[in-house]
């Protein structure tokens, strides 16, 4: 029962530490965007994907050095709760991140979140807490040696998937494929740490000989900078959220199938329920949060409600005025024209063309003599 505890304890500054890094990279990661934008230099490739150089350069910014310090604290939590908690329970603690993610985003990132994005965020903490009471407090152990071989291998291909994806699809699918994969990576990682030999009792060789070994360096080394090179191309929580999903699923799974991880008797529909949870709210804060990322801070804002993109100039509440009505207007465009004209004065007569678009210089607010077009400016 006491490593119980220490393993959620363990899990839970993991989750605190891993939030905090993630938004301190992404923080690095603008930062090198705009400079680079300032003085003109290109930082991304023909496919949006960022070049080699701008991801070294957020290697060396002050707040991603402050970030990467926080992934060491969150990684010692995690391995600690990976040995004394099954992997359903201590990844999906750790996955909640997203949250310190999420609030520390909006205080430093300036990334504002609706409505939307809150629920799916507390479906995420609720069904963790339905893991958390439905987990039993015993771990599964004695896999064969042929695994650690199998995990290996795995990673190794991963991995090379992982970078030709990030460099080669677009800005969006990139994000998207980096996050999951870095997640995969550091579910990986748990998985490694689990079945490593030469722990309980020390022995040096036997640790720098196990293939488990071999994979928690490949994983962390890989699934770090893909995961650097996702914050670069999409948006903090979109990329935050599928890397929740990948550390999650993959290693709860794994833990299942094949190390005889098991929920307290009677109670497996409630880890069932909690873990689709934690899967859905994540997948639902990716799908909302990885639309058009802004690294400048140029983007409109991201429509409220359960739409998803961001507000187009001259959107209004509706999403469809067409400009010329302050947000939140009760009324359509063509409602306009008809009381006061496209240009706020008289209705337009019916029987001049609204074909072309005349120059400013022809337009006369004041008289009959209209511009022919400006009924099509106002509508397009």
């Amino acid at each position: 029962m006491q490593l119980f505890v220490v393993g959620v304890i363990a899990a839970c500054l993991a989750a605190v530490a891993y939030g905090m890094s993630t938004v301190l990279r992404a923080l690095g990661a603008r930062r090198v965007a705009a400079a680079a934008a300032e003085q003109g230099r290109d930082f991304k490739n023909d496919t949006g994907a960022p070049t080699v150089s701008s991801t070294m350069s957020t290697f060396v910014d002050p707040a991603f050095i402050l970030g990467t310090t926080m992934v060491v604290f969150g990684f010692a939590g995690g391995a600690l709760a990976a040995r004394f908690l099954p992997l359903f329970l201590s990844q999906t603690i750790v996955s909640a991140n997203l949250v310190v993610t999420a609030l520390l985003s909006g205080i430093i990132l300036n990334v504002a979140l609706h409505t939307r994005e809150w629920v799916a965020i507390w479906l995420v903490v609720l069904s963790l807490c339905f893991l958390g009471m439905a987990s039993s407090h015993e771990t599964g152990a004695n896999e064969p040696y042929a695994f650690h071989w199998g995990l290996f291998v795995a990673t190794v291909a991963l991995c090379a998937l992982a970078l030709v994806g990030v460099y080669n699809l677009g800005s969006a699918a990139g994000a998207i494929v980096g996050g999951a994969s870095a997640g995969l990576l550091f579910g990986i990682i748990a998985i490694a740490v689990r079945i490593l030999d030469g722990l309980e009792p020390f022995n040096v060789v036997d640790l720098l000989t196990d293939p488990a070994a071999w994979t928690i360096a490949v994983a962390g080394a890989v699934g770090f900078y893909v995961h650097t090179v996702a914050l670069q191309l999409g948006a903090v929580n979109g990329v935050t959220a599928v890397l929740v999903v990948g550390e999650t699923a993959g290693p709860s799974l794994v833990g299942v199938m094949f190390l005889g991880d098991t929920a307290k008797p009677g109670l497996g529909w409630l880890a069932l329920l909690g873990f689709v949870g934690a899967v859905v709210g994540a997948v639902l804060v990716a799908w909302y949060g990885s639309v058009d990322p802004d690294h400048l801070g140029e983007a409109p804002p991201m429509k409220g409600g359960w739409r998803r993109g961001r507000q187009e100039p001259g959107d209004d509440a509706t999403g469809e005025g067409d400009g010329s009505a302050p947000l939140g207007a009760d009324f359509s465009s063509g409602e306009i024209d008809a009381k006061f004209g496209p240009d706020g004065l008289r209705p337009e007569p019916p029987h001049i063309a609204t074909t072309g678009i005349a120059p400013d210089s022809q337009r006369d607010t004041g008289s009959g003599d209209r511009s022919v077009g400006s009924h099509d400016c106002r509508h397009n």
